[in-house]
C-alpha cells in the first residue's frame, strides 16, 4: 500500500458511487483514513466496507450537503472519530438536463444547491478547523462543462463554472492560513450520473457514441482517472498548487477533434 497521504484524514462527499467512491478507495490506498459520506448512507457504508476489505481504515455516514446543520454535525463527528480532518473532497453532484429558458425553477435551485452551494457549506464548516490545524486541502469536482457550454444543460454548466471560480476565491482567502483549494474538471466519465444523462437524450446510444468520439484518447473516462488527479492535488506533492482547475478529459477541450 502506497503512502502519499499517510497520516491524513479525508472527508469525501458523494462517496457512495462513481468518482466519489473511487476517490475514497484511492485515498485509503495512499494511506489516508477516510470519512465517506453520501445522501444515501447505505452506499457510503458500502464504500467504507470496501476500504476495510482492502486493508484501509474508514467510517461512513449519511449527509445532505445542502443542509448546514447536518454538515456541521458530520464534520464534528469526523473530527471526534479521527482527531481531525486534513482533506475534504467536495464531490457530491447531480445533473438535471434542460435549457435555461424552459427549465423548472425548482430543478435549477436544486442543482445549484447540490453542485455549488454544497462546496461553500462544506468548506465553511471545515474552515475554522483547518485554520486551527495550520492548513488543509479543499478539492472539488468541477467539470469541463464549467469551461465549455453544453446544449440543454444550463444549470449543470453554470454550477460547475461557479465551482471553478469559488475554488479560486477559496484559494486566495485561505492562502495565509495554509489552506489550499483546487478542483478537477473531468470530461465524460463512466458513472451512474452520466448514464442518467445519456438516458435523458432522445437517442441514448447515439449520445454515448457522440460523447466517446469527443475524446481524442478514444474512450470515456474512468472514475480512477479522476481519483488519481485528486490524490495528487490533496498530497504534499501539490504543496505549491492552489487555485487551479486540473483538466482531466482525454483531450476533449484541447481543440476541434475530427477523429
Amino acid at each position: 500500500m502506497s503512502s502519499r497521504l499517510e497520516g491524513k484524514v479525508a472527508l469525501v462527499t458523494g462517496a457512495g458511487s462513481g468518482i466519489g467512491r473511487q476517490t475514497a478507495l484511492r485515498f485509503a490506498q495512499e494511506g489516508a483514513r477516510v470519512v465517506a459520506v453520501d445522501l444515501r448512507g447505505d452506499t457510503a457504508a458500502e464504500t467504507a466496507d470496501l476500504i476495510a476489505q482492502d486493508g484501509g481504515e474508514a467510517t461512513s455516514g449519511q449527509m445532505d450537503v445542502t443542509r448546514s446543520a447536518e454538515i456541521r454535525a458530520g464534520v464534528d463527528e469526523a473530527i471526534a472519530r479521527f482527531g481531525g480532518v486534513d482533506i475534504v473532497v467536495n464531490n457530491a453532484g447531480i445533473t438535471i438536463t434542460g435549457a435555461a429558458h424552459d427549465m423548472d425553477e425548482d430543478d435549477w435551485d436544486r442543482e445549484l444547491a447540490i453542485n455549488l452551494k454544497s462546496v461553500y457549506l462544506v468548506s465553511k464548516a471545515l474552515w475554522p478547523h483547518f485554520v486551527e490545524r495550520g492548513g488543509g486541502s479543499i478539492v472539488s469536482t468541477a467539470s469541463i462543462a464549467g469551461l465549455w457550454a453544453i446544449p440543454d444543460d444550463a444549470a449543470y454548466c453554470a454550477s460547475k463554472a461557479a465551482v471553478i471560480m469559488l475554488t479560486k476565491c477559496l484559494a486566495l482567502d485561505g492562502a495565509k492560513a495554509g489552506i489550499r483549494a483546487n478542483c478537477v474538471c473531468p470530461g465524460f466519465i463512466q458513472t451512474p450520473m452520466i448514464e442518467g444523462y445519456f438516458s435523458d437524450q432522445e437517442d441514448p446510444d447515439a449520445s454515448r457514441e457522440f460523447a466517446v468520439k469527443l475524446h481524442p484518447l478514444g474512450r470515456l473516462g474512468d472514475p480512477l482517472d479522476i481519483a488519481d488527479g485528486f490524490v495528487y492535488l490533496a498530497s504534499d506533492e501539490a504543496r505549491w498548487v492552489t487555485g487551479t482547475a486540473l483538466t482531466v478529459d482525454g483531450g476533449l477541450t484541447s481543440g476541434i477533434w475530427g477523429g
